[in-house]
């Protein structure tokens, strides 16, 4: 019994560590990234900035509130739901190597949105950004739907992702076909769209997407327990009372919503939902989703904005596309836990 609480409070022990490495590392990312730039910000002119509304340097005040900040807010909170999505992914496949974008939804949106660019070409010039955001969004949410409609007849996890990789193929393959249709304009934006990028954030986009996410994470996270009985097999689960059937609509649904949110609003993003998930389940020695749910949304968070700053910052004047960056260091990753699971006979 001693021994077990010993073991419980150096688990706890670790587990506070690891929260608190993260949110230094994120808070560190945060000032580098808000300082960092074409224009240069000093710690005292930011906090001048940022805490006492000084908008005596009305250039670095313009770039703090309208620029850095929503681009760094959204990055957060869109880092956050891609990394939870991946968790929730992974879950529902009981397979780490599992990403949101495994199901289709990156390429339904983008199918979608190709569609609409080209049923809209004669009554806009360009495309507004209201309607790239709905149509993405109901471009995934469609893919997500579609994918529902296979998860009750289909009861082998691995088929349900083989169908999952196909629809993707099918929508990314329809939309190759659309692009023989649209004009110049049209293909250059939509090719913008699809590499992924927070360069367009609006304070607006933040308040938009975290009336999505906010609630999403909460009821995700009120899901913990069922879901740690999930991951430990359907016949566990059943025998707790837990509806599996449901459940699995369930996760499908809020993997849905939160990748969706992702790409209306920033284009699909690689790998992030698949290595983000992974190296907090490695470095907190746990897959507990009550611990997993909150570390790899400020995992995620952290990752999303750091990179965002290496697309801003590398090859500066010219910024990289965020998938750009985030596959250079998830790719790896998915490669190394690829082998990894072969080692080890998975």
């Amino acid at each position: 019994m001693g021994a077990l609480n010993k073991n419980n409070n150096t688990n706890t022990m670790r587990f506070c560590m690891v929260f608190v490495s993260f949110i230094i590392l994120y808070i560190l990312a945060v000032f580098w990234n808000i300082m960092s730039g074409s224009v240069n910000i000093s710690v005292s002119e930011m906090a001048d900035i940022i805490f006492k509304g000084d908008a005596t340097n009305s250039v670095a005040y313009n770039v703090i509130w309208k620029i850095r900040l929503p681009r760094l807010m959204l990055a957060s909170l869109l880092g956050g739901a891609l990394s939870l999505s991946g968790f929730l992914i992974q879950t529902f496949f009981r397979n780490p190597i599992a990403g949101p974008f495994v199901l289709g939804i990156s390429s339904g949106a983008k199918m979608f949105l190709a569609v609409v660019t080209i049923a809209m070409n004669g009554f806009f010039s360009s495309m507004p950004l209201s309607v790239t955001v709905i149509a993405s969004f109901v471009g995934s949410l469609l893919s997500m739907l579609l994918v529902l409609l296979f998860t009750g007849r289909v009861k082998n996890m691995s088929m349900l992702l083989v169908i999952g990789i196909m629809i993707s193929y099918i929508c990314s393959a329809v939309t190759d076909l659309l692009i023989n249709f649209a004009n110049e304009s049209d293909i250059v934006n939509l090719t913008h769209w699809s590499l992924g990028s927070f360069s367009a954030a609006s304070w607006q986009d933040v308040k938009i997407s975290a009336f999505i996410i906010i609630p999403a994470f909460i009821a995700i996270f009120c899901f913990s327990k069922p879901m740690f009985a999930y991951s430990l097999g359907e016949e566990y689960a059943q025998s707790l009372g837990l509806n599996v059937k449901l459940f699995r609509v369930f996760l499908v649904i809020a993997t849905g919503i939160l990748s969706a949110c992702v790409v209306s609003f920033a284009g699909p993003i690689s790998f992030v939902g698949i290595a983000v998930p992974h190296i907090a389940r490695m470095v907190l020695k746990t897959s507990k989703p009550i611990i997993m749910i909150p570390a790899t949304f400020l995992l995620g968070a952290f990752f999303c904005v750091i990179c965002d700053l290496a697309a801003r910052m590398l090859f500066s004047p010219t910024e990289l596309s965020i998938s750009t960056v985030t596959s250079v260091i998830g790719a790896p990753i998915v490669i190394w836990l690829m082998i990894s699971r072969r080692k080890n006979g998975n």
